[in-house]
């Protein structure tokens, strides 16, 4: 007998493009990308339904992405004490919204609206309707977020989410990591901000690109350049194939995290090896203490961010 899935209904998508056939899975759970495929080439680390997102895979982190030292933030002199989701570094991470089981507001054949609803609780009272729609397009995934205050204070609200990017038919070790980023968030040895450090002759300027297998990174970058509305990074095979990550201006941050433990499949097989998570984020770890790129949404406002990959050089 089948296992159920791990992550509750399954959301499939299709779509013609240019490239050939585009395939996506999104889940109930945590409304994230399990899946997503080009020509049978997967473009991001997908894992069995039955499972859970491996290391964070595909889930998106609302009302804030990353980290919350030791789950506590101060505002207009009270103090919140979030729940501690990070045992082994003591903080608050991720958001709220990570084993949530978002509904369905509308499907057609490329494109799923889901929903969910963020309810005043322990470190954070305040309400949000929070909406994700995936949409299949003819250049790629497009993936759009609504957040809106229903409650009746003002409330803090950061976005980021978790897609771990490949080329299927590459090693990922092989591929080329671009990062259209400026600065690096300098951090302690529980992974929260210390600082900040321009990337300028260091090993984490990326802009030029380096190889991913040379790479270890668990490392939050700042200064994302925007060109006409969108902040752009990149994995580039050897034959010249790429899949792009953009955001548009709200995603001023990204994290980038290159484990070797991720549980890769290939072939039919499941391995562990590297895998490389790009995460486009509208805030920094620990943004509710230091307000770095956060946002105060007011009562019945709404926040629109955008993201999405775009691959090209893929034959049809």
């Amino acid at each position: 007998m089948p296992l159920p899935a791990a992550t509750g209904t399954q959301y499939v998508l299709t779509a013609p493009t240019t490239q050939g056939p585009a395939t996506a899975t999104i889940t109930e759970v945590a409304a994230g990308l399990r899946e997503y495929a080009l020509n049978g080439i997967d473009l991001v680390e997908g894992f069995a339904a039955s499972s859970v997102p491996p290391l964070g895979a595909g889930i998106v982190l609302a009302p804030w992405p990353n980290r919350i030292r030791d789950g506590v933030w101060t505002h207009d002199g009270t103090r919140h004490q979030l729940a501690i989701t990070e045992p082994a570094q003591g903080n608050a991470i991720h958001g709220l919204l990570a084993v949530t089981a978002y509904r369905l507001v509308t499907q057609t054949a490329n494109e799923v609206t889901l929903a969910a609803t963020v309810y005043p609780q322990t470190g954070y009272p305040y309400q949000l309707d929070t909406t994700v729609t995936y949409t299949l397009t003819a250049d790629g995934l497009a993936v759009t977020h609504g957040i809106r205050n229903v409650g009746g204070a003002a409330a803090p609200v950061a976005l980021g989410t978790h897609p771990y990017l490949k080329i299927g038919d590459v090693p990922t070790g092989d591929l080329l990591l671009r990062l259209n980023a400026g600065t690096h968030i300098d951090v302690d040895s529980r992974l929260n901000p210390v600082g900040v450090t321009p990337v300028d002759g260091t090993r984490f300027d990326l802009r030029a690109g380096a190889r991913v297998g040379d790479l270890d990174l668990d490392d939050g970058f700042g200064g994302v350049v925007v060109t006409g509305g969108v902040g752009e990074h990149s994995l580039t095979a050897p034959d010249g194939r790429r899949v792009t990550l953009w955001g548009d201006e709200n995603m001023a941050y990204v994290q980038v995290f290159t484990p070797r433990i991720f549980p890769v499949r290939s072939a039919g097989e499941v391995k562990r090896g590297q895998a490389v998570a790009i995460e486009p984020m509208t805030a920094p770890a620990d943004a509710f203490n230091s307000g770095q790129g956060l946002r105060w949404l007011a009562p019945g406002e709404e926040w629109v961010v955008r993201w999405g990959i775009t691959p090209t050089g893929f034959a049809a």
